[in-house]
């Protein structure tokens, strides 16, 4: 094997200066892409606060997966020198008697990130636009823009819409749809506003989107959802053969670690997607865990239950000291401040309490705060000034 030269050996960069940079070979459309912003380093922040910590800034459910879960990972262990199922038969058999598709609907990822990347990748170029809203997920100009396609961002609705402060404005998103256009990302519930659209909006703005465009309805959150016109886009995909929803096993189930979500579409969707998914994209821990926590509906419906009354008492709390949030069908809720917001999350930051500024979403004045169990809750509220 030939030894790479040292640098005392006249190793050289490709423009000559010896000043070796990578970056001057990326191609031109990931020069031009920002590495995904995961927030603190949380590792190393347990070490500094140890058990004073509150983490409240990454929307998990703190009251972890299904113990059912816990002993199937642990099985899964145990057969961790075999590669896993490339196809994840089983989890996919469970997804699709539990959502009342057919397997051939389904495509597995790791975590809904991967898929709604891969969605891009897929179907979109340089020649095609993609739409999504401002202050939508973070992931949606990433994804158009690593496929170089062109991105139109709508403008969201206005701070003082009525109910959805700062969501979705569906009308203008569907104005905006081009000959060209590819993929219209969703989310709903939204991070990171946690404003919602009902399923007669959604019907309304499929009927006004040609079947060319695929339209990609990320739903992470939608367990979470207690909204009685809210159900879920699956509800109109025998209506809309475009239409695909992704979801994830990282919030209600607690699964965050494993990174594992899913997608349902169309099986010709489905088909060229698996053309890129890359091979073993799910290891075999995460394939048994998903598989038994899906199965644990006590444990769903509890850790549901206690989100739908935390995040009130939470939102309560919050009003009573004077800090605005919005309403949200999520595990967190995003508070207002009316003014730059970086002050505030220092301030909480050097008193062990963990929440994300919302600036590199374009949103500089407001907390995305999570809803954590009730001690970390409480301590959030006391480190407030």
């Amino acid at each position: 094997m030939k030894h790479l030269p040292k640098k005392s050996e006249g190793a050289r960069a490709p423009d000559g200066s010896g000043n070796f940079d990578a970056t001057k070979l990326a191609n031109a459309t990931t020069a031009v892409l920002r590495a995904y912003d995961p927030g603190h380093h949380l590792p190393a922040l347990r070490e500094r606060f140890g058990t004073a910590i509150a983490e409240l800034d990454s929307n998990e459910n703190p009251l972890g997966p299904s113990p059912r879960a816990l002993d199937a990972m642990r099985a899964a262990l145990a057969e961790s020198f075999r590669y896993p199922d490339p196809r994840g038969a089983a989890l996919k058999t469970a997804l699709a008697k539990h959502l009342g598709v057919g397997v051939d609907n389904i495509v597995l990822g790791n975590g809904s990130h991967e898929l709604l990347m891969l969605l891009a990748q897929c179907f979109a170029d340089s020649a095609h636009s993609v739409v999504f809203s401002q202050y939508g997920f973070v992931v949606f100009p990433i994804a158009a823009a690593a496929a170089g396609a062109q991105a139109i961002s709508v403008p969201a609705l206005p701070r003082n819409h009525a109910t959805a402060p700062l969501g979705h404005d569906l009308a203008a998103i569907a104005a905006a749809v081009r000959a060209d256009t590819r993929l219209v990302y969703l989310a709903n519930p939204n991070n990171p506003t946690g404003t919602w659209f009902d399923d007669a909006a959604l019907n309304r703005f499929l009927l006004r989107v040609p079947e060319h465009v695929l339209v990609v309805v990320d739903e992470a959150y939608h367990e979470y959802v207690v909204a009685t016109d809210l159900t879920t886009a699956l509800s109109l995909a025998d209506r809309y053969p475009n239409l695909v929803v992704t979801r994830t096993f990282s919030k209600v189930y607690a699964l965050a670690g494993l990174r594992i979500g899913y997608l349902i579409a169309h099986p010709s969707v489905v088909a060229v997607l698996e053309r890129l998914r890359a091979s073993f994209n799910i290891n075999s821990v995460a394939l048994a865990g998903a598989e038994a926590a899906l199965g644990d509906r006590e444990h769903l419906e509890r850790a549901r239950a206690f989100n739908t009354g935390e995040r009130a008492w939470l939102a309560d709390a919050l009003a009573a000291r004077g800090y605005v949030s919005l309403p949200s069908q999520t595990n967190f809720l995003l508070v207002d401040l009316g003014r730059d917001a970086a002050q505030l999350e220092y301030h909480l930051f050097e008193r062990g309490v963990i929440v994300r500024l919302m600036g590199g979403y374009g949103l500089p004045q407001t907390l995305r705060i999570s809803v954590g169990n009730r001690e970390e809750n409480s301590r959030l509220l006391e480190a407030l000034p």
